[in-house]
């Protein structure tokens, strides 16, 4: 009884106590036929110990199914209870091709045998149903050891067979996607003209598209296994490692831009997106190689369309200037002829009052060269305290020879009025172009009127005009010419846009305006009717500080004179000019050297004479005056330069033009003030 008790005790449910109720049964004088026979204590014994929800059980004898649990009694369906007593093979005759080699096994061999997850088909009700069990057969053994019949312990697994099929359909299915999905990715790898890139945290590419090698020339061995640093350029290089290293460190990467070296040793821009997944960066990038070549032609068009454009308005100003340079410069010859005819005719009490009118016309003529410099430049200036009005009334005679005589000009300038923080000369530039553009407006005349005042925004008109609320500083340039349909005046300040004819016009004016006005952080309106004309005003904030001083050197105070054997260089083209330092210098006390052109300057510099200062032109002939600098402070490193220039000012400085020692004055200028910045210069 051993085998019976040991294959008891593998029993989840009383295991020890079935083996102990088996091994004390007299089973010499129970026949091992139907279970009918068995005593009912024993039967009873056996399904209280083997509940429904236990595994199934059941014991064989040599011809017949002599006992079965409860748990059993679904399985077999209609045929319970008849199964018990019949024998096995007419019982189960549909199932014997499964059943029979198993329990011919046991009884041929006495050993247990099992199958996992055996199928069978079995008739639940009038259906035929797959099932599947886990099953172990094992030998029950008399006193002397003869087989005496089987233990079956079955359990069924279909709902596992069947969730495990369901999870390997799910599994193929998932396979068949991610299959797919990588063909599908690999192909988008393959065959995408934008490039995609793996590297790991510290920036080594891992894995490169075939693009990269179609833009770039290089090979994939040649890519792959090392950072990019080799192929970047070198102003992007280290922007590039901070953009890795914040990538690493778990941010984004959205349109970054740099530049990569073809094979061919031309450079490319790519524009980069960016993520860190597990380690690894992701990337994929864009050629905009083409892009910026497009960027930077249209902004090379553009700034010549900007310059043709002020080319434009100069030309259209040039009668006008003429006219008041005539005027001028008759105001200075004549007061010079009257002044060499009195001092000849030995009358000098009214030499004053003529050198007076020369100075005047003089200055004048000065200040308009400096406005149209300005306004011609291509260099934008620094903003500052601007008081407008007196700007706007410096203006008067320009815009009044710039509009003609059919247009009559109208000034009303507000008392009281704020200071703004501006470009002076972008302003003038805007209160020109908005004045010729009223003109234009006006072909049969009119009156063009700008008016000044200031103003309080608050956040409902702020928030219509795209501006800050606040005070501003508004001008208003209004014409009495076609005005504009509202659609028109919508689009008036787009770049390139204009209702002129063609050749007529650049459409640059208004959107320079707007440009000047947004960048100063104020704003444009314009409010226009057909046939009633155009106001445009210009919105800048106001500015609450101290104003600079522009006025210039007290001509009343002595000039600072020279100490002892202190030498000046004076480099100039011009005789008159050259001639007119050298007099002040010597009037000072001054050593001064005369240079007609650059390489004599250099010529003096070189030829170890005492020079505490050179002062030159930067347009000389041959070498100009920063070459002669340049030259001359590679033997004299500490030599102090004073450079003279006709051209404004801030055209030079914007390109970084002056080094430490260097300082810069613009023509013309008032002797006083040469000779104080001389003495400045010096002494520094």
């Amino acid at each position: 009884m051993s085998d019976i008790e040991d294959n008891a005790a593998q029993f989840p449910i009383g295991g020890g106590e079935l083996g102990a109720l088996i091994r004390a049964h007299d089973w010499a004088s129970t026949p091992l036929g139907p279970s009918a026979g068995w005593p009912e204590t024993l039967r009873a014994s056996l399904n209280l110990l083997l509940p429904a929800k236990a595994q199934i059980v059941l014991f064989w004898g040599p011809d017949y199914l002599t006992f079965y649990n409860d748990t059993y009694a679904p399985t077999i369906g209609d045929k319970h209870p008849g199964a018990l007593g019949r024998p096995a093979r007419e019982g189960w005759a549909e199932l014997w091709d499964d059943l029979g080699p198993l329990l011919d096994g046991v009884w041929s061999t006495g050993e247990t045998l099992s199958a996992k997850d055996r199928p069978f088909k079995i008739d639940r009700h009038g259906f035929l149903e797959e099932v599947f069990f886990d099953i172990s057969y094992s030998p029950v053994r008399g006193e002397v050891g003869e087989m005496a019949g089987i233990l079956c312990i079955v359990s069924e697994t279909t709902e596992r067979v069947r969730a495990v099929e369901g999870l390997a359909d799910l599994t193929g299915q998932l396979e068949k996607r991610v299959a797919e999905t990588t063909r599908e990715r690999d192909g988008l790898w393959a065959l995408s003209r934008d490039p995609f890139l793996i590297a790991d945290a510290a920036g080594v590419w891992l894995s490169a598209s075939p693009a990269w090698t179609f833009i770039l020339g290089w090979s994939q061995e040649e890519l792959l296994g090392r950072t990019s640093a080799w192929m970047e350029h070198p102003d992007d290089t280290l922007r590039t490692r901070q953009e890795v290293d914040h990538l690493a460190g778990h941010g984004a990467t959205i349109a970054f831009e740099n530049r990569f070296r073809t094979k061919s040793g031309e450079w490319r821009w790519f524009s980069w997106n960016a993520a860190e997944r597990d380690g690894l960066l992701y990337c994929v990038a864009r050629d905009i190689t083409d892009q910026k070549r497009r960027e930077a032609a249209l902004a090379e068009a553009q700034e010549q369309l900007r310059q043709a454009q002020k080319m434009e308005a100069i030309g259209q100003l040039t009668g006008g200037i003429a006219h008041d340079f005539n005027n001028l410069l008759q105001g200075i010859v004549g007061s010079l002829d009257l002044v060499q005819k009195r001092i000849s005719q030995g009358r000098t009490q009214e030499v004053d009052r003529f050198i007076a009118g020369a100075a005047t016309s003089a200055n004048r003529a000065a200040a308009l060269t400096h406005r149209l410099l300005a306004f011609a430049r291509r260099q934008p200036l620094d903003p500052r305290p601007v008081k407008v009005n007196p700007l706007v009334a410096s203006m008067e005679d320009l815009l009044r020879r710039s509009l003609g005589e059919r247009v009559e000009l109208e000034l009303v300038m507000a008392g009281g009025l704020w200071m703004t923080l501006c470009d002076p000369n972008q302003l003038e530039s805007a209160l020109l172009n908005l004045a010729i553009n009223g003109r234009d407006a006006m072909p049969e005349g009119g009156r063009l009127t700008i008016e000044t005042c200031n103003i309080h925004i608050d956040k409902i008109v702020a928030r219509a005009c795209d501006m800050d609320p606040g005070q501003y500083v508004c001008v208003a340039v209004t014409d009495m010419g076609v005005g504009m349909e509202p659609e028109v005046a919508e689009r008036a300040i787009e770049p390139f846009y204009t209702t002129k004819p063609l050749g007529q016009g650049t459409g640059l004016g208004l959107s320079m305006v707007y440009g000047f006005a947004r960048q100063s952080e104020g704003a444009v309106k314009i409010y226009s009717e057909i046939g009633k004309g155009t106001t445009v005003k210009i919105f800048l904030p106001r500015h609450i500080g101290a104003e600079q001083d522009d006025t210039g050197p007290d001509l009343h105070l002595p000039a600072p004179r020279a100490d002892d054997g202190e030498t000046v260089l004076v480099v100039e083209d011009e005789p008159v000019v050259r001639g007119l330092i050298c007099e002040v210098l010597a009037d000072l006390g001054y050593q001064a050297l005369e240079a007609a052109d650059g390489q004599q300057g250099l010529d003096i510099t070189l030829s170890g004479r005492r020079i505490d200062l050179m002062v030159t032109d930067i347009g000389l002939p041959g070498l100009n005056g920063r070459q002669l600098a340049d030259a001359a402070r590679e033997r004299r490193p500490d030599l102090k330069v004073l450079f003279m220039t006709g051209y404004a000012e801030n055209a030079a400085l914007s390109r970084g033009f002056l080094e430490p020692g260097m300082q810069m004055i613009t023509k013309p200028f008032a002797m006083e003030d040469l000779a104080t910045r001389i003495r400045e210069m010096i002494e520094g």
